[in-house]
């Protein structure tokens, strides 16, 4: 019921997630971060287990900041991932898997933007665009449509703001609120939220 959704461009990646917390048929909170800041230009947006969510990112951020005091640099984000991935694989085949999906976005020095998908079966793969949830059901097809390497980043928030639109009119499962960070060379910014109410406000483009 969670929804996750990254979009990477060619010189910043754009990452957002739902904000609900629910349990059971309760909406518990919907103000929930998912977005967890892993490095300096490194974000993870997680989604599954309430508790398998947060011990794992948590995890995954410490034993990278542990590798940088330790080595002196940071990962990239195509190691970070291949580490986050054989973490998920490990534990996969023991007696506690995580049940968690994952979108990881950064932004490497020399190679330029990366988004990496991941899944509780500890698949992993580089895209131009991902989401997880059923909101990726309604927005997937948006990105491969309107989904360009050259959009400024006012463009590509309107493109993320265009995905929210239609989860929130097509999907039954209520998700008023997204939080969505971006990354490029300068770091990890946060943008406004994506709200029903401030949706609302707005012309239907």
């Amino acid at each position: 019921m969670e929804c996750l959704i990254g979009i990477a461009f060619r010189d910043y990646v754009l990452i957002a997630a739902d904000m609900t917390n629910a349990h059971s048929i309760m909406v518990m909170k919907n103000d929930e971060d998912k977005l967890y800041k892993i490095s300096k230009k490194m974000v993870m947006a997680v989604s599954g287990e309430s508790g398998d969510t947060t011990q794992f990112a948590e995890y995954i951020a410490k034993n990278i900041q542990l590798y940088k005091m330790r080595n002196g640099y940071e990962l990239s984000p195509k190691a970070a991932a291949t580490f986050t991935r054989r973490n998920l694989a490990d534990y996969l085949r023991s007696q506690s898997p995580y049940l968690v999906n994952l979108l990881l976005a950064g932004y490497d020095d020399e190679t330029g933007p990366e988004l990496y998908f991941l899944d509780h079966l500890a698949s992993l793969v580089k895209v131009p665009f991902a989401a997880h949830g059923y909101g990726g059901f309604f927005s997937l097809s948006i990105m491969d449509r309107y989904h360009k390497l050259d959009l400024n980043p006012e463009e590509g928030y309107e493109l993320m703001k265009k995905c929210v639109r239609e989860i929130h009119k097509r999907l039954i499962v209520n998700l008023p609120n997204f939080k969505v960070q971006m990354v490029d060379k300068n770091g990890i910014k946060d943008l406004p939220e994506i709200t029903a109410k401030n949706l609302a406000l707005e012309p239907t483009k």
